[in-house]
């Protein structure tokens, strides 16, 4: 295990080396075609002596991937848990396979499960899970070690955070203008992922198109003796810029997933702002009943009911209850509220806690959110600039073969 305030990757490399298609019986013994990951380790401070041992390795699953997350989330509520790779491939352009098999999407997400374990294991508090450990070094018997946990049992229901959403009173500002950013965040990155494929789409047609050129001047120069090998110059120019697109739209691809990335990413922001809620909601939910108690209390020790029940009306109806059941009643009001002021307290004592752990954490995600998309959009633009300085290069070198005709 990592030493206390390191983290993971500091003392381990882990890559995700490779992707196999396999075949096997399912839960309910069906055939089914599924795809494992390898998963490599090897300890940093051999790499750093210069040795350069055999890493250890594993297969697992992106199911297992999921179920590692899912740990994380219920047992971090207070920590923006990095996302996994799109299971299916969503925001493609006409000529990318929407097909969870196809090789370039199982490659991409190969290096999208890569990316979501670096994050977790660079993460100063997810980095130090003892199940993360078992995840990267134990084949056999670490889902009994994440089920053992019992982390099912503490997951909040959907029906419960949305219900805290609609009724909790005084929620933390800062975390409804964060949920509120992560609303947004998702929007607009949605928004750019579909013009992207729009325009990929449209890029696609207008490379291809050029391939015309190289047919009709490869077509004409055959008829042409002055003209010919200009003519043939030039289409074969024309070919290879219509064949570029591919490797182009390919590169395109890897920037798309950033953005992907955090498309996720805002549902694991706002899914920290619903456990704030739902605390919060707890709490005022606890307070509330504790009142109530001690008003009960208060009205059967001076026989002044403040405000209307059903008890009141049957006291005045039937007469007062007898001292011994007076007593025995007020005995469990000062066991409940006592009870309830414990509560009251430790459900406090959460809320703060989760407030001033998450706090942290979000201004940690934005500091990476900023770098990242900065970097991510800054290389799609000299992407795109070095791929229109090709086709003027393209132009160009048509232009010098016309005129050597």
């Amino acid at each position: 295990m990592v030493e206390e305030g390191s983290t993971l990757l500091r003392r381990m490399e882990i890559c995700v080396a490779e992707a196999e298609k396999r075949s096997g019986k399912n839960a309910v013994n069906m055939q089914e075609t599924f795809t494992v990951y390898l998963i490599e380790t090897r300890p940093m401070d051999a790499v750093a002596e210069g040795r350069n041992p055999a890493p250890d390795s594993l297969w697992r699953r992106y199911s297992e991937f999921e179920l590692l997350r899912n740990y994380l989330i219920v047992t971090y509520p207070y920590v923006v848990v990095p996302p996994l790779p799109e299971k299916r491939a969503e925001f493609v352009w006409h000529k990318l396979s929407a097909d969870n098999m196809d090789p370039d999407f199982v490659e991409r997400r190969r290096v999208g499960l890569e990316n979501f374990l670096l994050r977790v294991a660079s993460h100063p508090v997810l980095s130090n899970d003892k199940i993360l450990y078992y995840f990267l070094t134990e084949e056999d018997g670490w889902k009994e070690a994440v089920y053992e946990t019992g982390f099912q049992a503490k997951a909040d229901s959907r029906l419960r955070a949305l219900s805290a959403t609609f009724r909790v009173r005084n929620p933390d500002k800062r975390f409804m203008e964060m949920k509120h950013y992560s609303d947004e965040l998702q929007s607009h990155t949605s928004q750019l992922l579909r013009a992207r494929a729009r325009v990929a789409d449209r890029l696609y047609g207008v490379y291809k198109v050029h391939g015309n050129y190289g047919r009709v001047f490869s077509e004409w120069s055959a008829i042409e003796k002055e003209m010919g090998d200009g003519l043939q110059s030039a289409g074969h120019h024309m070919d290879a810029y219509a064949a570029s697109i591919d490797d182009i739209l390919e590169e395109e691809e890897h920037y798309a997933d950033q953005l992907k990335e955090y498309l996720s990413y805002a549902e694991a922001l706002r899914a920290v702002c619903r456990k704030h809620e739902l605390n919060q909601f707890e709490l005022e939910m606890a307070s509330q009943d504790l009142i109530s108690k001690k008003q009960q209390r208060e009205e059967l020790a001076t026989g002044i009911v403040r405000t209307f029940s059903f008890k009141g009306m049957t006291n005045k109806l039937f007469g007062q209850e007898a001292p011994e059941q007076r007593e025995a009643r007020l005995k469990l009001l000062e066991e409940l509220i006592a009870e309830g002021e414990e509560t009251v307290k430790d459900k406090t004592i959460e809320c703060e806690e989760h407030v001033e752990r998450a706090w942290v954490d979000m201004q940690r995600f934005k500091e990476q959110k900023d770098k990242d998309l900065q970097e991510a959009l800054i290389n799609y633009a000299v992407m795109q600039i070095s791929m229109c300085k090709k086709g003027i290069q393209v132009w160009g070198n048509a232009k010098e073969c016309f005129l050597k005709m």
